[in-house]
């Protein structure tokens, strides 16, 4: 079992599956994050209980049904968001600070990246508002909302199928643009390959794109550039 430079060290059942990383906030300003995908009922049981008794502020991502109740009963007033499958403790956002950020979501099929990416924007402490359904199949729904998205510091752009609108909101705004490729499209858009290429390959600068379906890295990233200077 390993202590921290102030000479914690965790329970010695919790030692077995997790190292909980509670100077990330100190080191780098932002929380860590806990991806729920591959954990069991009993080690986020653990987790979480850590997490309290060191009232550390987190995000459980990719949260599964049969893990919900186990958050909400270990993590007093924490919420749950379906669509995005995210439970935040504590429930309540941060006050905002820094810049804006904007999410949108190309089509309604987007939602629930564009969801997590919000979300994680919004309790790493920025004011977020989102844009939906403003689609390349019909350029004057974008074209519209370019009042909200120029107010942005960072915009993020949650698209499946062709992928086209990151490269599209990237050539009408002066903020960065971080592209999320969703898995949604017919067999040719290969699960979110297809768009992933497109937005690696987007004329526009100042593209940055994340993997496939990872709305929790791009609202990261996205309250990171909307940070305080």
């Amino acid at each position: 079992m390993t202590a921290d430079h102030r000479g914690w060290a965790p329970p010695e059942e919790l030692a077995e599956y997790a190292t909980l990383d509670h100077d990330r906030l100190a080191r780098r300003g932002l929380a860590e994050a806990v991806l729920c995908d591959g954990k069991t009922v009993e080690h986020l049981h653990g987790i979480a209980g850590e997490l309290v008794a060191r009232e550390s502020r987190t995000l459980f991502t990719r949260v599964r049904e049969d893990q919900v109740d186990v958050l909400l009963k270990e993590l007093p007033g924490a919420t749950y968001d379906p669509l995005a499958r995210l439970v935040a403790w504590p429930g309540e956002p941060p006050e905002p600070t820094g810049g804006l950020v904007v999410v949108v979501a190309a089509g309604t099929s987007d939602l629930p990246v564009a969801r997590e990416a919000a979300l994680t924007a919004r309790h790493l402490g920025r004011e977020c508002r989102t844009v939906t359904d403003v689609g390349v199949a019909g350029l004057h729904r974008i074209l519209g909302r370019l009042e909200v998205l120029r107010e942005a510091r960072a915009v993020v752009v949650a698209a499946g199928m062709d992928g086209a609108l990151p490269g599209v909101v990237a050539g009408l705004i002066s903020a960065p643009v971080i592209a999320v490729p969703t898995s949604v499209g017919y067999g040719a858009a290969f699960g979110g390959l297809a768009p992933l290429l497109t937005m690696l390959n987007a004329c526009a600068p100042g593209v940055a794109v994340v993997n496939i379906d990872n709305g929790y890295g791009a609202g990261h990233l996205a309250a990171q550039i909307a940070a305080p200077v």
